[in-house]
């Protein structure tokens, strides 16, 4: 079992059902209908193997609270060892780990699923269950608060923020843009080439670049120490 018991300690029955006709038939088939679960949203207690590294699990307590039919109100149990949803297809992936005290979606698969996560491959179920507590899978994303770090699409473009650093790894990075803007100034594109940032070599352009209207393929220095002039184009 990966729940606790106060999910068996509920029970939906009361006195006066036990009365005879509809009203037993349908105390019974409530009863039986409140062991099925189908989704249900969970706050994120902890989490395992995060980063880059395979899908982890988390544990998660239900955030619907549980009465029986004397009215008395319980708390559902955690639930443990719940594999959560990772946007991946083979090895491309967006890591986003959930956080200890995210809201999310659990849904509650209609058989038991503990030997598939265990072997991940088709398996027979270890047991009879059905739809229950300990067949969990989560979904993140629901009733959080405001984002500090986010890529936003939207009608006008997209942002990438982070409070932090922004790293990109590769062998090689190409930027196609007529222009860069940063926080202090710009530099230009040339329309139609491609700006290439390789590892350990610098910046490189195939067009021109410009800081502010200085060409850096087309400037000229002043004041030169022999001759007085001033000095050719770099490319001349």
């Amino acid at each position: 079992m990966t729940t606790s018991n106060s999910h068996d300690n509920v029970t939906n029955l009361n006195i006066n059902h036990s009365q005879g006709g509809a009203a037993e038939f349908n105390a019974v088939m409530n009863n039986l209908l409140s062991k099925i679960q189908t989704v249900t949203l969970v706050k994120v207690i902890t989490v395992a193997a995060t980063g880059v590294s395979p899908v982890g699990t988390v544990d998660v307590q239900p955030l619907v609270q549980m009465i029986d039919g004397a009215g008395n109100i319980f708390d559902a149990g955690q639930i443990f060892s719940v594999p959560y949803f990772r946007l991946q297809g083979g090895a491309n992936a967006v890591i986003c780990d959930p956080q200890v005290g995210d809201i999310g979606l659990c849904a509650f698969a209609s058989r038991d699923i503990s030997s598939v996560k265990r072997n991940k491959a088709q398996s027979a179920p270890a047991s009879r269950r059905q739809y229950d507590w300990n067949d969990g899978l989560y979904i993140g994303g629901f009733l959080n608060g405001i984002p500090q770090q986010f890529i936003h699409f939207s009608n006008g473009g997209v942002v990438i923020h982070s409070p932090q650093a922004i790293t990109l790894e590769a062998p090689s990075i190409h930027l196609n843009a007529t222009s860069v803007v940063t926080k202090t100034g710009s530099f230009a594109v040339n329309a139609s080439t491609t700006a290439q940032f390789t590892g350990g070599g610098g910046i490189s352009a195939d067009g021109d670049v410009k800081a502010g209207a200085v060409s850096l393929q087309n400037h000229t220095h002043i004041g030169v120490a022999t001759g007085g002039g001033n000095t050719g184009s770099p490319n001349s």
